[in-house]
C-alpha cells in the first residue's frame, strides 16, 4: 500500500510503467490490472465491459482517450493425472513466433490464490539426438507446464483450474539510458503515461473520457463499449504502439494515435525508453486540456 501511495504522488510515469510491466493482463483476464488502476487513479470506475474509466467535465463536445490493457497469452487447457498442465492459446492477434517464446521458459499461472510460478518443459537432450532442420517448430500443443505438483490434486490445491490464465513470468529489466524491457512494455508504458497525464490535467470544455480498455486484441470490446456508453465522441485518441488495434467507428469521431517508439516489439524483451514515456505524458496532458 505504501508503494501505491508513492505512485499516486508521482508525476513521472516511469515508476508506474515498471510496476505495470511486471503485471499480467492476458486478453479477457485484465481484472487485476484494472484493480490497480482503480486504486491509483482517483474517481475511476469499472464499467460494464470491465474497463477502468475516468470522466472529466460534462456536456459537449465529448472526447475519448483510450489505452489498451490486454496482452496475448494462454489458459490452462487441461490438468493431467501426473500434475502437469497443458495449454491453449487465447483467441486474438498474436506476434509472429509467439508460441516459440514459451519453450523452456518460466511462466506464471494465475489461480484463485494468486500467481503460481511454473516452467514450460523441454525435451530431454539425453534421450533425444537433438533437432533436425525438418522438425516442426514448437507450438502450444507441445507445451507441458510443471508447477511442482505430482498429481492433479496437488496442482488443484494451488488454486489452478482449467482456464486459469498463463503468461511468461514478468521480470521487468532496466538497462542503458532509462530503457525498460518486458513483454508488452509499449502498452504498459503508454498506459502509465496516460495515468500520469490524467492526474495533473485540467480538462478542456466539455467531457473528456479517459479509458483503460480491455479485450483490444480480440474484439475491441472495451473500446467499443466506451464508445456506446459515453459517446458519441468528436475525437478519439488511442495510446498504443499497435496501429492495427484502432477500429473505425462513427461514434469515435476523428481518430488519432499516440505511440511510444518500441524496440523488439512482440518479444519478451520489448523495450521502451522511460524518458519517452515522460514526454508522452506531457503530450497527453496537453491533449486532455484541449491542445492537439
Amino acid at each position: 500500500m505504501f508503494a501505491l501511495l508513492l505512485l499516486l504522488q508521482a508525476s513521472d510515469p516511469a515508476p508506474l510503467a515498471i510496476r505495470l510491466a511486471g503485471m499480467t493482463a492476458v486478453t479477457g483476464y485484465e481484472t487485476r490490472m484494472v484493480d490497480t488502476i482503480l486504486t491509483i487513479l482517483p474517481n475511476t470506475i469499472r464499467d460494464r465491459a470491465g474497463n477502468a474509466v475516468l470522466r472529466l467535465g460534462s456536456g459537449a463536445p465529448a472526447r475519448l482517450v483510450a489505452c489498451p490493457l490486454d496482452e496475448p497469452g494462454y489458459v490452462v487447457g487441461g490438468m493431467r493425472d501426473d500434475g502437469w498442465l497443458t495449454l491453449r492459446r487465447l483467441p486474438g492477434r498474436v506476434p509472429p513466433l509467439f508460441d516459440q517464446q514459451l519453450e523452456g521458459q518460466r511462466v506464471s499461472v494465475w489461480g484463485t490464490h494468486g500467481a503460481v510460478p511454473a516452467v514450460v518443459a523441454v525435451r530431454s537432450t539425453h534421450l533425444t539426438r537433438g533437432r533436425t532442420a525438418a522438425e516442426s517448430p514448437f507450438t502450444v500443443d507441445a507445451a507441458y507446464v510443471d508447477v511442482g505438483a505430482r498429481t492433479r490434486g496437488e496442482a488443484a490445491a494451488t488454486g489452478i483450474t482449467v482456464l486459469s490464465p498463463v503468461a511468461l513470468a514478468k521480470r521487468p529489466h532496466l538497462y542503458g539510458d532509462s530503457l525498460l524491457a518486458a513483454p508488452v512494455a509499449g502498452r504498459r508504458a503508454g498506459c502509465a503515461a496516460l495515468i500520469a497525464a490524467a492526474r495533473g490535467a485540467t480538462p478542456a470544455a466539455g467531457t473528456t473520457v479517459i479509458a483503460f480498455v480491455v479485450e483490444q486484441n480480440l474484439s475491441r470490446r472495451g473500446l467499443l463499449t466506451a464508445m456506446h456508453e459515453y459517446g458519441p465522441f468528436t475525437q478519439t485518441l488511442v495510446v498504443d504502439p499497435d496501429s492495427t488495434a484502432i477500429p473505425g467507428g462513427e461514434g469515435l469521431g476523428m481518430l488519432a494515435r499516440e505511440r511510444l517508439t518500441v524496440r523488439y516489439p512482440g518479444t519478451p524483451v520489448e523495450t521502451v525508453a522511460l524518458h519517452d514515456a515522460s514526454a508522452l505524458a506531457g503530450r497527453l496532458r496537453q491533449w486532455i486540456g484541449g491542445g492537439q
